[in-house]
C-alpha cells in the first residue's frame, strides 16, 4: 500500500514534467542558445569547494543549502541541455 510520503513529488519530478526532455521541440536557434548556458569557472570552483567540504563532513548548514541549490540548478540545466540536444538531432 502506497502512503502519502511514498507519493511525494520532488522538485526534480516537477522539472522533468515541465521540461519534457524527451521531446525535442525547441527551435534550432533556441536549442543552440540553451546549450551555451553553463556554469562560470567561479561557480565550478565553488561547487568543487563545497563538494570537497561535504566529503569531509565539514559543511555548515548554509553551505549545505548552497550546495543543494547548485545541484538543483545543475539538474535543471542538464534537462534543458538534453532537450536541446534532442531538438538539434531531429
Amino acid at each position: 500500500m502506497q502512503t502519502m510520503q511514498d507519493a511525494r513529488t520532488t522538485q526534480g519530478d516537477i522539472w522533468v514534467r515541465l521540461v519534457q526532455p524527451g521531446n525535442g521541440n525547441f527551435p534550432k536557434d533556441a536549442a543552440r542558445g540553451i546549450l551555451a548556458l553553463n556554469f562560470t569557472e567561479q561557480d565550478k570552483a565553488r561547487m568543487d569547494e563545497l563538494a570537497h567540504k561535504n566529503n569531509q563532513g565539514k559543511l555548515s548548514a548554509a553551505e549545505r543549502e548552497e550546495l543543494e541549490s547548485y545541484i538543483l540548478v545543475g539538474d535543471v540545466l542538464s534537462l534543458l541541455h538534453l532537450k536541446a540536444r534532442k531538438s538539434l538531432k531531429r
